[in-house]
């Protein structure tokens, strides 16, 4: 093991059968933490089982967020796994169209603004009696650069991250006298199949990997860390050790 900065922490990320959701859960097993993982395709979540050190301890559930049904699925699910939550990182997240916003599907609209924000709001709500029970808890939300200064043709997924931005102050101010943190991070430019398909033309070996920007996640994720309400980049973490 790595280290012990998250021994016995009870996390539950997001949107981690693959990609950032999957990397920040390898290194937080690696650094003792107890974590759930989330996706679509038991499969797949298996195989991503399989990957995390120490794979027995911790474990995954399957559900799809499309849907109300499916948020309350995962939150129902959760809640007969584990009595508390520690950690909740928001990792589930959707592209959608990259297209101007004068010919931007409806429908494509709603399935984005739902997934990005709608969900991670519904599922905060949810999950928050088990983060009440919690050790200095730390709910996490994946914020976006196009999040703070709107682009071109990045539609709903920048609109949805500028809403993201706004969730993470609010439940900050509003937790706070609970002593549940709440905080944002933007990954950067990350090698995904989300940026592969934001930007089909980039070499993805320039970009950092899921586990290169987790050092941020599990600086938050400590019981220790006092910021609250912030919105943090992931890329100037990378390389740092996140138990300083």
């Amino acid at each position: 093991m790595a280290g012990e900065l998250l021994g016995g922490r009870v996390c539950l990320i997001t949107g981690s059968s693959r990609g950032i959701g999957l990397g920040i859960a390898r290194v937080f097993a690696d650094n003792g933490a107890i974590v759930t993982l989330h996706g679509r395709d038991k499969a797949t979540l298996s195989q991503s089982l399989a990957s995390l050190p120490e794979s027995f301890k911790h474990d995954y559930i399957a559900a799809d967020l499309s849907t109300l049904e499916g948020s309350k699925k995962l939150a129902e699910r959760l809640i007969r796994l584990n009595e508390k939550l520690d950690v909740l990182v928001h990792c589930a997240g959707i592209l959608g169209p990259k297209t101007p916003l004068a010919a931007y599907p409806h429908k494509d609209w709603d399935e984005v603004i739902w997934v990005n924000l709608t969900v991670p709001f519904i599922l905060t709500q949810e999950i928050l009696p088990m983060l009440r029970k919690g050790d200095r808890p730390s709910i996490i939300f994946i914020s976006s650069g196009v999040g703070r200064l709107g682009r071109a043709e990045w539609g709903a997924y920048a609109v949805s991250k500028f809403g993201v931005e706004g969730l993470t102050q609010v439940w900050a101010q509003e937790l706070r006298g609970e002593n549940i943190r709440v905080n944002a991070v933007n990954p950067g430019g990350t090698r995904t199949q989300m940026r592969a398909a934001a930007y089909p033309e980039e070499d993805p070996m320039i970009l950092p990997t899921p586990e290169d920007i987790a050092p941020v996640f599990v600086w938050l994720a400590r019981a220790d860390t006092e910021i609250n309400g912030q919105s943090l980049e992931a890329r100037d973490w990378i390389g740092r050790d996140p138990a300083t």
